[in-house]
């Protein structure tokens, strides 16, 4: 799903196998577009899985992460900036707080993950850091 608002922009699905980098849009709003164009957000669908790369130190500090990390795409209440990736250790950030400039490849989670977990199933687990 796109932000709403990344609304006003063109935009498209993300596409699995695909590589993808957050971007700040004229709006402030940061959002996930295709390499070399910044101009059409990609909206990821929930439960999607991402393999991110390039976290910076601030959210591997703050959410217990590394600098590589396997995410689920989600959204989080509340009036703005909703879009968000699950950690593994159940942490949820939004894309804004991710911040600019993280590398995210959309996994074929049938072929990499065959026995992962419903994201659903760790809700109890969650923590925002938005």
């Amino acid at each position: 799903m796109c932000d709403y608002s990344l609304e006003m922009f063109q935009s498209r699905p993300a596409r699995q196998g695909e590589e993808y980098i957050s971007n700040k849009f004229p709006s402030g709003t940061v959002g996930f577009v295709a390499r070399g164009d910044q101009s059409v957000a990609i909206c990821m669908a929930c439960d999607m899985e991402l393999q991110l790369s390039g976290i910076s130190s601030f959210i591997q500090e703050h959410a217990d992460v590394s600098d590589r990390e396997l995410t689920t795409f989600t959204q989080v209440d509340g009036p703005f900036h909703r879009d968000a990736v699950r950690f593994s250790n159940g942490r949820v950030i939004t894309l804004q707080a991710l911040g600019p400039g993280v590398v995210a490849r959309v996994c074929d989670t049938q072929i990499e993950h065959p026995l992962a977990l419903p994201a659903n199933e760790t809700a109890e687990k969650e923590e925002a850091l938005v």
